[in-house]
Order: structure tokens, then C-alpha cells, then sequence
């Protein structure tokens, strides 16, 4: 299996609705997407011999999914109140709105499925919230020491 690597990072906040401790209030953070792609052969001719895919490719495509959610404030549907999403707004402040809470997890699944909607064949999503702390995701099933 070859394997390869990239990342991005993009800097928000969030918070986590209904969460008994710290993260319930409004902070942010320098999010780091880490993407690995991989495949059993690599390609045999053409542009792309010798290679899973082109590594401008796939930092460009990653890139701009990072750069959608730089700079603003990400929150769960239905955790403000209409007041406060109205009052951010004519503050000028950048809102998304996601169907999921923001944690590190849900977003490790929800980059990989936007990755591999774009026809990457991601292999795992890492998604670090601190330098120390990240969430991974990936669709293969592997085996712990703990089964």
C-alpha cells in the first residue's frame, strides 16, 4: 500500500452546546487537517506515473475546504438563538452553521467525506483541535490490542 500525506490548518472558533465544562463557552482554535491518501498501485502512465495522485492536487482541494472555515465562528444548528445569529450578522461576523456539534471527531469524518466526494481515496482524516490533541477517522476497520 502506498500512502500519502498532506496537511492545512485554518483558525475559528467554536463551542460545545450542552457540554458540562470549558468548552461550552465560546474559544477558538488553530485546527490542523491532516489528510492521508493512499492506494495499491500507483498510477502506470501518464501525468500522474508513479504517483497516487498529484500532491498540488490534492494541498489545493484541502486548502480551499480549510480556507471555507478560516476566520469564523462555527456552530451547531439550532445552539443560538435567532437574536444572537441576527445580531452577529449585523456585526459583520463570519457565521457557519453545521449540522453536527464542532467537535475534532465529527469534523475528521465530515473532511473525509468532502475529500473523497472530490474522488481522493482517502485513507484517514486527523483533526487536532491543540498541538497534543486530535481526533482520526477512517473507514477501514483495523484491529486493537484491546479486542
Amino acid at each position: 500500500m502506498y500512502k500519502i500525506r498532506t496537511e492545512e490548518s485554518f483558525d475559528s472558533a467554536h463551542f460545545l452546546a450542552e457540554y458540562d465544562g470549558k468548552c461550552s463557552n465560546l474559544h477558538g482554535h488553530r485546527w490542523r487537517i491532516v489528510m492521508e491518501a493512499g492506494a495499491k498501485q500507483l498510477h502506470e502512465d501518464g501525468q500522474l506515473r508513479g504517483m497516487i495522485t498529484d500532491f498540488g492536487d490534492i494541498r489545493r482541494d484541502l486548502k480551499k475546504l480549510a480556507d471555507f472555515y478560516d476566520h469564523a465562528l462555527i456552530y451547531e444548528s439550532g445552539t443560538l438563538k435567532p437574536l444572537t445569529i441576527q445580531a452577529l450578522q449585523e456585526e459583520n461576523f463570519r457565521l457557519i452553521e453545521v449540522p453536527f456539534r464542532p467537535t475534532a471527531e465529527n469534523f475528521a469524518k465530515f473532511f473525509y467525506n468532502k475529500m473523497t466526494v472530490q474522488g481522493y481515496q482517502v485513507m484517514e482524516m486527523a483533526v487536532y483541535e491543540t498541538p497534543n490533541n486530535c481526533a482520526v477517522y477512517s473507514e477501514s476497520e483495523r484491529k486493537t490490542d484491546f479486542e
